[in-house]
């Protein structure tokens, strides 16, 4: 453990020492491109590969946290519906979920693996080059320094936020496609909708051929637009996994930094999966701008979420349980003049 600790600390001591050294971008001569393969991430698979895996391995360690709570009732409280719910609203056994999902991952896999072997050999050893490059072409009052930074770090977060936003196009307009034509809901996205009490391994359970376009198709359409290094295709795929995962977690626990950073959260899509509100709330997995232009957000939290920039736990819970009593409330009434 000691060993890996101080593999790490060095890793980013040099990469620190990286940024730091532009005394070569002051040269007139242009530094020497020596290229060569780049190293990957881990020595024993590659960056391409791994950022197939690892979204595969992040969905399922991530669900059974979830799972794992679920089961021994840990944070109850923080439960959007209750446990019961589960069974008696949701139309799909776990057991249909999880070879649905599987079978998605494997669909997944097997298209960015034959994607992959178009890709060329990543390299290294020119980025000196194409800093000393910029340099050349930026004003003088813009610092080195930055211009290091940028080329290193900040031009692949740039890269990876258009990755969020084409990813979030896609698929919110996809999937209002899907709810708006009769025949395409009957026929693709309505099995996604079996789960009206949402859990965490359960946010892939969707038709294979939905599944590949809104999920699979988009998050490659939004590498190869961006042009993500195999590297960036990790972060993208990955993050992109998890947060789908916590959007259907079924719990909105305090802490969790997802529903912290994004107003699309478990509650937010939750109200999307209930009779009530599978007209609105398309937007996903990231932000809610579409849903706010096109207005289909939906309508009754406005003032609440005006001030807390997300529908919390607690206010969704108030609204569930007086919805529940005004419906209750009218069936008797029916029933009285009925009577």
């Amino acid at each position: 453990m000691a060993n890996v600790v101080e593999a790490a600390t060095q890793q980013l001591y040099s990469r620190v020492k990286d940024v730091a050294d532009v005394s070569f971008m002051s040269s007139k001569v242009p530094p020497i491109a020596v290229i060569s393969k780049k190293q990957d991430i881990l020595p024993f698979i590659s960056d391409g590969k791994l950022a197939l895996a690892l979204p595969v391995v992040a969905y399922w360690v991530y669900s059974m946290f979830f799972h794992m709570i679920d089961s021994f009732e840990v944070f109850e409280q923080y439960r959007i519906h209750p446990s019961e719910e589960v069974q008696q609203r949701n139309k799909a056994s776990r057991i249909e979920v999880l070879k649905e999902v599987i079978f998605q991952h494997m669909i997944q896999t097997s298209t960015g693996l034959a994607m992959l072997y178009f890709d060329p050999v990543p390299t290294t050893g020119f980025e000196k080059l194409e800093m000393w490059r910029w340099r050349q072409t930026l004003p003088s009052v813009v610092p080195s320094l930055f211009i290091s930074f940028m080329y290193r770090y900040g031009w692949s977060i740039i890269k990876i936020f258009t990755g969020f936003c084409i990813v979030d196009t896609w698929q919110y307009w996809l999937h209002r496609i899907m709810h708006v034509n009769k025949a395409l809901y009957k026929r693709f996205h309505s099995r996604h909708h079996r789960l009206y009490v949402p859990y965490a391994y359960g946010a892939l359970y969707n038709s294979p051929v939905e599944g590949f376009l809104l999920d699979t198709l988009g998050t490659g359409i939004a590498a190869i637009v961006t042009q993500l290094t195999h590297t960036e295709q990790v972060f993208l795929y990955t993050f992109a996994t998890l947060k789908t995962v916590d959007d259907h977690c079924g719990y909105a626990l305090p802490l969790d930094p997802f529903q912290w950073l994004f107003p699309n959260n478990a509650v937010y899509h939750d109200i999307h999966h209930q009779s009530f509100g599978i007209k609105s709330n398309f937007s996903q997995p990231f932000f809610t701008v579409w849903d706010t232009f096109c207005n289909t957000k939906f309508h009754g939290f406005e003032e609440y979420e005006k001030k807390q920039r997300r529908v919390t736990i607690d206010k969704y819970k108030e609204f569930l349980t007086k919805r529940k009593a005004d419906n209750q409330e009218r069936l008797r009434i029916l029933k009285e003049k009925s009577s």
